[in-house]
């Protein structure tokens, strides 16, 4: 049997990857090995949201960063350069990973793609304290694009955790759950296959990294701020597909790339408060076709920056606000009323068992968002 897992509850609505909102009978729930492994996951998901959270709260009590100048002129244009994108799944992660080159002479890692945050890093020897990954950890002193930062640089200065040891910038990135990252704020050349490289890249060379991460060899930060990877190499935009969780095949990152003419578009707003985070606008939810009663407010970012609906790549489960999420979790057992309920598990307080050798007991109501423009984004 696999189970179905409903549970979408925050102050802001978090889109991603992985519906949970899609009990198709198929092999959705396959890709979970254990369901101790899928807690682990779960555990780290919410630490994240509420990590997001807290970063939210920050910009709008007024943190501030200073503001960042433009790194060296890059060598190849945005729209030349490309990496794969696959799913985490076979190394134990419910993330999607990019592969890049790291230095000359390069070494290809796994990162994973993080639109919710700005600073890439990726670990480095020598290692106090580092994670299992698939790829060996990278070693700077074979590196002849290594470069440190010094304290005073403006890559340094932008940091929004940072410290200075004999006038080498140091950072640190941490997580909700007590995961982070810290070492040596460095530029490095950056490569993308056979498409280009990019040099002087500002990323972080973490010695020390703990917590639940898991086979990538670090993080590639896709955010709207002025550290992420996107700005400093001048890309106006960004985009990728995501291949089936099981799937070995890989779809593409590209950056500055044209819009498919037959794509569903929702476009992404900008919130002047936080500037990393991108927003979708929402209109309202429907569940087998009938609208809910939720008021277009709920959705919106306010007057003081907050709340709003904020695209992450980085978070596994959506999240909604609570008087939206209960109206949409009655309305969706309501009209699936052949799918048995079984006892909450972990953060899900809704879990629905689907038999999938029975189709007869798979009848459910569809689940759309809908956006702006009146057009609907349906879980399928």
């Amino acid at each position: 049997m696999d189970y179905l897992l409903v549970h979408l509850r925050r102050q802001s609505l978090f889109l991603h990857s992985l519906s949970t909102l899609a009990p198709l009978c198929s092999n959705l729930f396959t890709t979970i090995i254990t369901l101790s492994s899928l807690s682990l996951g779960l555990a780290r998901d919410s630490s994240r949201v509420k990590s997001l959270i807290s970063r939210h709260e920050l910009a709008l009590s007024g943190f501030s960063r200073s503001d960042f100048k433009p790194v060296d002129d890059v060598v190849v244009q945005p729209e030349d350069l490309q990496s794969p994108v696959t799913s985490g799944t076979s190394q134990g992660s419910g993330e999607y990973f990019t592969r890049i080159g790291v230095g000359q002479p390069v070494k290809e890692l796994y990162m994973v793609i993080d639109t919710g945050s700005d600073i890439s890093w990726l670990q480095c020897e020598p290692c106090s304290e580092c994670y299992q990954q698939s790829d060996p950890v990278f070693n700077p002193s074979g590196s002849s694009t290594y470069k440190t930062l010094t304290c005073q640089a403006a890559q340094c200065t932008s940091l929004e955790v940072s410290a200075c040891r004999t006038d080498t910038c140091l950072y640190q990135v941490s997580y909700g759950d007590g995961s982070y990252t810290v070492g040596d704020f460095v530029t490095e050349t950056v490569s993308f296959g056979t498409s280009g490289s990019v040099a002087n890249v500002a990323v972080g060379c973490g010695h020390d990294n703990e917590g639940l991460f898991v086979g990538a060899a670090g993080l590639l930060g896709l955010g709207g701020g002025s550290l992420s990877l996107p700005s400093q190499i001048k890309a106006t935009s960004f985009s990728y597909c995501l291949v089936d969780r099981d799937a070995n095949s890989a779809s593409t990152l590209e950056f500055n790339s044209a819009r498919p003419g037959d794509s569903v578009i929702a476009p992404l707003l900008k919130n002047s408060r936080m500037g990393t985070f991108f927003y979708v606008g929402l209109t309202g939810l429907s569940v087998g076709g009938q609208m809910l009663e939720i008021p277009t407010s709920t959705f919106e970012i306010d007057s003081d920056g907050r709340g709003g609906i904020i695209v992450d790549s980085g978070t596994a489960v959506t999240r909604l606000q609570t008087a939206a999420y209960n109206s949409l979790r009655d309305a969706f057992v309501k009209q699936s009323q052949n799918l048995p309920s079984t006892s909450g598990f972990s953060l899900f307080d809704t879990v629905l068992r689907l038999v999938l050798n029975d189709k007869s007991e798979c009848a459910y109501g569809d689940v759309s968002f809908l956006r702006r423009q009146n057009a609907a984004i349906a879980s399928k």
